[in-house]
């Protein structure tokens, strides 16, 4: 079974954040050490801000 280490994007922190969001998964269970630039990625990834890029729009049906 594939898992998200499986996929090269997966490692993308802003893209793990956004998977983490779309599993359901809470915020505070980002894996990346307070003040780096993983955790900063990761959670623009989680609430859909990644950097340079407009946010995301709202799911449909949400």
């Amino acid at each position: 079974m594939a898992t998200l280490s499986d996929h090269p994007q997966a490692r993308d922190p802003v893209t793990e954040g956004a998977r983490a969001r779309a599993a359901g998964r809470p915020k505070d269970a980002c894996p990346y050490p307070a003040h780096s630039q993983q955790r900063t990625d990761w959670f623009a990834g989680y609430d859909g801000l990644p950097p340079g890029r407009p946010p995301d729009p709202p799911a449909e049906g949400a």
